[in-house]
């Protein structure tokens, strides 16, 4: 695999909450630069032509991220509106109720365990992983992907980079990458809505955020799983029951914007 399985502080338990959703932050505002949620809500548009259904049940959710955003895009000037459902392995309870009570339409937050790996025990809908793929190790990568399989789960998995850099170029500019992405941070952070006092702290008084968020948003580069590295994984359950398409997510103009797994029952 070219694969590495770098540690991101995001994943480390001991990591306090609030700099890990200031992070996260972060990474909403970066997708809505780069209209992530409009190429997502176009991913998820062309599945449903194939594939029907009512509600999205989207897997390791955090505190929301893109898809907020996505579902709103695609129940807009839609008359049949899909509920989405966000799920996590362990969900926050002061999100899960932020959430929850803040109305949103159409969305809701599981205050139960939802465990990718085990899909058959998972509520019924499209399920999604948006940018959360590569925090798994290869062993849960494989078991979420054969759940997926073997209990004939629609299955979207999108990942907003590639790792298509060389290992060692990585490593060279190494040093550069960080220092860019922290800069970004500070430019990035009055664009988060809302912006709290501790996201204002640890980003300009105490600069954790920024630090946290460049080598997590570099480490993420190398923990992508390539093409083949999904073609390795899930080699030894393919059978003709079931479909996976390994695809390039592109923008409107025709620009590359990530990637993205889909399987399909037939």
């Amino acid at each position: 695999m070219k694969r590495i399985q770098l540690f991101e502080f995001e994943d480390l338990n001991w990591f306090p909450s609030t700099i890990r959703t200031g992070m996260t932050n972060l990474l909403v505002v970066l997708q809505k630069m780069m209209g992530t949620s409009d190429i997502i809500a176009s991913i998820i548009s062309n599945i449903k032509l194939r594939n029907d259904f009512s509600k999205i049940i989207d897997l390791g959710s955090g505190s929301g991220g893109i898809m907020l955003e996505v579902i709103e895009k695609l129940n807009k000037n839609n008359q049949k509106q899909i509920q989405l459902l966000l799920t996590d392995l362990h969900p926050n309870p002061k999100i899960v109720k932020r959430i929850n009570l803040s109305n949103i339409a159409n969305v809701s937050y599981n205050e139960n365990s939802i465990d990718a790996t085990s899909l058959g025990n998972s509520p019924t809908g499209l399920k999604t992983m948006m940018n959360s793929f590569h925090h798994m190790p290869p062993d849960v990568a494989k078991r979420i992907l054969k759940s997926a399989q073997d209990n004939k789960e629609v299955l979207l998995i999108y990942e907003i980079g590639e790792n298509t850099i060389p290992t060692l170029l990585w490593w060279l500019l190494l040093p550069l990458s960080l220092a860019i992405l922290f800069i970004m941070a500070l430019f990035m952070t009055p664009f988060i809505k809302p912006l709290s006092w501790s996201q204002l702290l640890f980003t300009y008084l105490i600069p954790i955020i920024p630090l946290c968020y460049a080598w997590d948003g570099q480490a993420s580069i190398m923990r992508i799983y390539t093409f083949n590295d999904i073609e390795y994984l899930i080699k030894d359950f393919r059978n003709e029951s079931y479909s996976w398409e390994i695809t390039q997510a592109q923008k409107p103009n025709g620009k590359k914007a990530g990637y993205y797994i889909l399987g399909l029952p037939k």
